[in-house]
């Protein structure tokens, strides 16, 4: 069964360019799910309807791929989730996006490959600054009880975590470097330097201090 999704970020705006694509494409109009909501945000709650709804063999199409996928990887994500479904993905504008043909998936796979390079590069970019500031004399360096993969984890959950850009929410951050539980996730974020103010509990970022003893600017004693 072919399933659509359009979006668009106000509702000043119109979804009439995405529904007539859809149903040109031979997409029924009682299985086109819609939402308004601004590309960096992470709750779409008709987009998690349509993900309930998926079943084999069933094939989900969008105008463009910015209309389901806030960035490559998040991209990448739901393109892994669709198949372990065993469900088919396209995009309609970017024709090269189409798991349900040989050269699409291909094509998915140089991404899947260049968002891999991304990720290693950002890990060793970070790794090359600690090593420069321990060469300088500054005692940095993973703690005792974290692996080196444990480590390359905090690195990305941070990067994801501070995307401004595209807002990730916990959980897919949890499902692009791989975390099973959020406890985890926070105990690597407060690795990286994720702090609450013991006294007003604002989030703030400061590796020097201790994550449970921790006092942002205004409480610094």
């Amino acid at each position: 069964m072919l399933f659509g999704y359009a979006r668009i970020s106000t509702s000043s705006q119109k979804f009439d360019l995405q529904i007539d694509a859809l149903l040109k494409a031979g997409v029924k109009e009682k299985n086109i799910y819609k939402d308004v909501s601004s590309g960096a945000k992470a709750n779409r709650k008709n987009l998690d309807l349509l993900l309930s709804k998926l079943r084999e063999e069933d094939v989900v199409i969008v105008w463009k791929m910015d209309r389901i996928a806030r960035s490559v990887s998040h991209m990448l994500k739901l393109v892994d989730e669709f198949e372990q479904l065993e469900v088919g993905f396209r995009s309609l504008q970017e024709s090269f996006i189409d798991t349900t043909s040989a050269h699409g998936k291909f094509v998915l796979t140089i991404f899947s490959a260049v968002a891999e390079m991304e990720r290693n590069i950002i890990v060793e970019r970070t790794l090359a600054g600690q090593e420069s500031a321990r060469r300088r004399g500054a005692v940095i360096g993973r703690r005792k009880g974290l692996s080196k993969k444990a480590e390359a984890q905090a690195i990305l959950a941070e990067n994801y975590y501070r995307d401004e850009k595209n807002q990730l929410s916990i959980t897919e951050i949890m499902k692009l470097v791989d975390i099973n539980s959020k406890a985890t996730l926070y105990k690597y974020l407060a690795y990286r330097g994720r702090r609450n103010c013991k006294v007003c509990k604002a989030m703030f970022w400061d590796k020097d201090q201790e994550p449970d003893n921790a006092y942002c600017c205004k409480h610094f004693k």
